[in-house]
């Protein structure tokens, strides 16, 4: 499955691009064209100010729509087998996150789903939930690793998220979670785990070329301090940048620790402490703001927002699918929630799944806003207002995509 799209090349007019498309900050142009060379963008602004090397160029005709950068959903497990719904009904009845894990249940009946199926049967299951978000406008995302928890299948499903990347014509971050959870053969021997995963899997997955970010389940139910800075040190020895799943649960000080190693991000955080938010201020790390998770497990510890805020840390949003937790496939519908259970604006939503979902991918230089010499990557909304993108519950609209310098949808319903 290989999907060909047309080009998108030529002047795209009749434009109203939102605040922020442009850069951070960059006012309402309500009468806006883009012009697209060889897959870049070459011009972006008012109409009027239109570059005269765009005379006689192929032009499409934007309705008036809004317009914004090509979203990016910067934390996805989106390559897994199986399901757990099960487990959705075992919470419903009063069990918690850790009595479900201890039960057996948890990621690792993920674990056991996934390393039972074939790359083919994961490209397969995976391929509609990529291509749901795709609808939606999404233009990048992020694909973790952490259901194989061996070698063989930690590759198997990174292999598969590039491979997801390429069939759908869509850029793909992997991200390797080894230290996600324990696997069963290795119950009660965490450091061995940990050893393993440093010393064996990381080095030749890297070398594999399937590696682009370093990340840990930093928890009292997954991985200690001291086992997530192993895992840190070892990506920084191989050049790779690191993430971290913080302070989702209880407040370890995995964020701080992040930061001394310059991580891309910190994401759940619900309990970020002062000092982790100093420390990804400091550091430039963006904190990812998960709803999904948040309302799925009935969570009332919310993320610190007012003090990311007034510190400047900036803050993205994201799905977080994956079977157990966060089993979502909208990122608008994370935009409603983000701003409704954590009261982020409407502004800080769109910066969220544009230039700070970028960031925490570092993409910043080819996603994120619609400049000069990027690939173009932007998304033609047929509402009222970019409000809306926030505003709606369950509402997909029949955008237009651009992504990669194609028309990847043309505005039509799917």
């Amino acid at each position: 499955m290989t999907h060909s799209f047309p080009s998108a090349d030529g002047v795209w007019t009749h434009l109203r691009l939102a605040a922020g498309a442009l850069h951070l900050g960059s006012p309402v142009v309500l009468d806006a064209a883009i012009q697209v060379v060889n897959g870049r963008i070459a011009y972006a602004g008012p109409r009027d100010m239109l570059p005269a090397a765009a005379v006689g160029q192929p032009t499409h005709d934007g309705d008036n729509y809004w317009v914004t950068p090509g979203l990016v959903d910067c934390h996805t497990h989106l390559v897994y087998g199986g399901k757990r719904a099960n487990e959705f009904a075992m919470r419903l009845n009063g069990a918690t996150y850790q009595e479900v894990a201890q039960a057996g249940g948890g990621i690792v009946s993920s674990v056991r789903a996934t390393r039972e199926a074939s790359e083919q049967e994961l490209f397969e299951q995976a391929a509609p939930r990529l291509q749901a978000l795709l609808n939606e406008g999404v233009c990048a995302l992020e694909i973790k690793s952490g259901y194989g928890l061996s070698t063989e299948h930690e590759g198997k499903q990174l292999r598969v998220a590039r491979r997801l990347g390429e069939a759908f014509c869509v850029d793909v971050k992997t991200t390797f979670l080894g230290a996600h959870a324990l696997p069963p053969e290795f119950a009660g021997r965490a450091q061995d785990y940990i050893d393993l995963v440093c010393d064996d899997m990381l080095p030749t997955l890297a070398r594999e070329g399937l590696i682009d970010a370093v990340d840990v389940f930093c928890e009292t139910i997954g991985f200690s301090l001291a086992q997530t800075e192993q895992v840190f040190k070892a990506a920084q020895q191989l050049g790779l940048p690191i993430k971290l799943h913080a302070e989702q649960l209880s407040d370890m000080g995995g964020s701080q620790l992040a930061a001394a190693f310059g991580a891309l991000s910190c994401d759940h955080i619900e309990h970020l402490s002062d000092a982790g938010i100093a420390a990804m201020k400091a550091a430039g790390t963006v904190a990812v703001l998960l709803p999904g998770a948040y309302y799925f497990l009935r969570d009332t510890h919310k993320p610190p927002i007012e003090a990311l805020r007034k510190a400047g840390v900036p803050m993205a949003v994201a799905t977080d699918h994956n079977p157990g937790t966060s089993p979502a496939l909208s990122l608008l519908l994370m935009l409603n929630m983000a701003s409704t259970l954590f009261r982020i604006t409407v502004d800080e939503a769109i910066a969220g799944v544009t230039h700070h979902g970028a960031a925490a991918l570092g993409l910043q230089d080819t996603h994120g806003r619609i400049g000069v010499g990027m690939p173009a990557n932007f998304v033609l909304w047929p509402v009222g207002g970019v409000e809306e993108l926030v505003y709606w519950l369950g509402y997909r609209p029949a955008c237009r995509v651009v992504r990669q310098g194609c028309i990847a949808a043309s505005g039509k319903q799917v």
